[in-house]
């Protein structure tokens, strides 16, 4: 994101700088600027709801809205996207990489505040400046900032570039917290190693293409092909098979885990129609089932069957709650008949939170700790 607000003056750069204990330099990198990640998102409402059929109305009444009500949405998402003036709190995320660390941490931690969010009762604008990367833009991003009553949350692997950030907000009555930095600091103090203090991508860091980068887009690949029940044959190449009917999130979900690393394969649940032989021929610590609340998943394929442009004259059983019903307990029968098979429920969850249910569940089977965990080793 290229900075928009003014730089800083030179009496405040070269303060900083000196306080910092060094002029800061860092080497422009070459390649084109990252693209920034989506800066305001939307609060998740219907996780907290009372009961499932509560969040499968909220759901319905979305989905039923007009057409003009959806360009309402896309000018909310505008203003959501604008420069953070429009009114609420501002955090400005700073980040010399792509800004994925402190875009996922703000994120998490605006979880806690979804009672507020959601009725607009403390609205939040978040902005993300991704490789900032030499003290200028830095200081212009801090007096914007203070320019916008905005607190300032950054992720700097370069100890100088931190401190002249912490330096310039305490300067300006700037409330800011350093993310990576104490991580960093106990970190180096474990193991006993002075950190790189090098931001991602940076001469002396590791390749982006290593073993594991290649494992992450050897899944990538397996699991777009394994899409739907394709090639059942190849079942058993899978780490991770998901298995349920339509729209339980299965697609999704096999694409997030594939970037993490996992071959997922997905098998669609559908009445009348036989699973494939081979499914049962792999190891079944590998499969996991997935089930919804039937009001909540009618609400989502009718509102699959608006965005598809087709309305309520058109007769289909896709979305007919008693179809419906009798595809879950086809599932649900099919559940039983493979105990081994783990269920998971993700009415109203994340892709997110689905995903840390089935890799909890795998690595324990996998390592057999004592202890329920999720293990790599770098």
């Amino acid at each position: 994101m290229q900075c928009l607000c003014p730089r800083a003056s030179g009496g405040v750069v070269a303060a900083i700088r000196a306080e910092a204990g060094a002029k800061v330099s860092i080497k422009s990198r070459g390649s084109a600027q990252l693209q920034r990640w989506a800066r305001a998102r939307r609060a998740r409402t219907l996780i907290n709801q009372k009961s499932n059929s509560n969040a499968a109305g909220v759901l319905d009444r979305e989905g039923a809205k007009s057409d003009e009500s959806d360009r309402d949405d896309d000018r909310d998402r505008d203003e959501e996207e604008d420069d953070g003036r429009a009114g609420g709190k501002s955090v400005f995320m700073v980040s010399d990489g792509t800004g994925w660390t402190v875009d996922h941490s703000v994120h998490a931690a605006l979880g806690q505040f979804e009672h507020c969010l959601a009725d607009r009762g403390c609205a939040v604008n978040t902005h993300l400046f991704s490789e900032v990367n030499d003290i200028d833009r830095l200081m212009g991003v801090i007096h914007q900032a203070g320019a916008e009553g905005a607190i300032l949350v950054y992720t700097l692997a370069d100890p100088a570039m931190a401190e002249a950030a912490k330096r310039a907000c305490q300067m300006l009555a700037v409330p800011y917290l350093d993310i990576l930095g104490p991580i960093t600091d106990a970190l180096g103090s474990h193991l006993n190693v002075i950190p790189l203090g090098l931001p991602r991508g940076a001469p002396g860091r590791k390749s982006a293409l290593s073993k594991q980068y290649f494992k992450r887009i050897e899944a990538v690949d397996f699991t777009i092909k394994q899409d739907d029940g394709a090639l059942p044959q190849n079942l058993h190449k899978a780490d991770l098979v998901l298995v349920g009917v339509s729209r339980t999130s299965k697609t999704p979900l096999s694409t997030y885990l594939a970037q993490m690393g996992y071959k997922v394969a997905n098998v669609p649940l559908v009445l009348g129609i036989e699973a494939p032989k081979e499914l049962f021929q792999i190891d079944q610590d590998k499969i996991y089932g997935l089930t919804i609340d039937p009001t909540f998943l009618r609400s989502i394929r009718a509102a699959r069957y608006r965005h598809l442009g087709l309305g309520k004259e058109t007769k289909s059983s896709y979305f007919d709650m008693e179809h419906i019903r009798t595809e879950l307990q086809y599932s649900r029968e099919l559940f039983k008949k493979n105990p081994t098979w783990p269920v998971i429920e993700v009415t109203g969850k994340a892709i997110e939170e689905t995903a840390a249910v089935i890799l909890r569940i795998y690595h324990e089977r996998k390592n057999k700790y004592v202890i329920p965990r999720i293990s790599k080793r770098y």
